[in-house]
């Protein structure tokens, strides 16, 4: 894997939101905030979401996660800090995407931070944060 700084991460979509999976996480969080599972509630807010429900935060944080350690493998993830400027509604297709911003050398093993966001076609930006991952000792950086 040759590396620089720059350079993409492989994207990693979530081509439809899952109602059903927002419901599972509410009862699994004991999260009683009726926007992640009645759509009624949602379609009240003065915001013009309509009939939709929202992800949870942490639902939108996996998809990025899922990127990082599609790419970087399952224990790359060292740090990741995220905003969520928008919401995640229920049935959109959503594509996490990130860049490597820095390729440093830490006591004796070599990360990457990276600039992560995870985007709708129409919304733009709905999470947006940076992440450093621990790189492959097979990565090859170049200048």
């Amino acid at each position: 894997m040759k590396l620089a700084v720059g350079d993409s991460i492989p994207e990693w979509e979530m081509a439809s939101v899952s109602p059903e999976r927002m419901r599972t996480m509410a009862a699994i969080l004991r999260d009683p905030n009726p926007l992640h599972w009645d759509r009624d509630a949602v379609d009240a807010l003065p915001l013009g979401l309509g009939k939709r429900t929202i992800n949870q935060g942490p639902l939108g944080l996996s998809y990025i996660i899922n990127m990082l350690q599609a790419w970087g493998g399952p224990d790359c993830l060292r740090r990741i800090v995220v905003r969520f400027p928008q919401v995640v509604l229920d049935g959109e297709r959503v594509v996490a995407r990130g860049e490597i911003s820095v390729l440093r050398e830490e006591q004796g093993v070599w990360l990457a931070d990276c600039s992560t966001r995870l985007e709708h076609d129409d919304r733009g930006v709905l999470l947006e944060g940076t992440a450093t991952i621990v790189l492959p000792e097979n990565a090859i950086l170049i200048d």
